[in-house]
């Protein structure tokens, strides 16, 4: 058994899965989730857990080089905006439309049981070295 990081088994063998160039999303309960990417469903209540709890718990476990969220975040939900200039100061914004079309392509989805709009983000899966 596990003893830190990411304990839901689930998550951590999808993670363990990713490679160089593969997107990841991160996202609200609201979030449309398309055919095709993984998907690991954390959500348990509203709000539980939270967008920036399990985005925390990801980046402390994946190597990121790029991080693209929808642009609407900015007016639509400042706290979340702030958290994720804070984690990615190249953050790429694209319309929330744009976003929801890029997910298509995602390996693995998220969700978290954030209930406020525009919480999601998709990463990029770099390499450590």
């Amino acid at each position: 058994m596990k003893k830190a990081g990411i304990l839901n088994r689930h998550l951590a063998g999808a993670l363990a899965e990713l490679g160089h160039g593969d997107g990841v999303l991160v996202c609200d309960v609201g979030m449309p989730i398309p055919r095709g990417p993984r998907v690991v469903d954390l959500a348990f209540r509203a709000g539980v857990p939270s967008f920036a709890e399990v985005l925390d718990g990801l980046l402390d476990e994946l190597v990121v080089e790029g991080a693209t969220a929808a642009k609407e975040v900015r007016d639509a939900n400042p706290e979340v905006s702030a958290l994720l200039d804070t984690r990615f100061p190249d953050l790429e914004p694209v319309s929330h439309e744009k976003l929801k079309e890029l997910t298509a392509h995602a390996r693995l989805v998220v969700r978290t049981g954030e209930a406020r709009p525009y919480a999601n983000v998709l990463l990029r899966c770099g390499v450590f070295f």
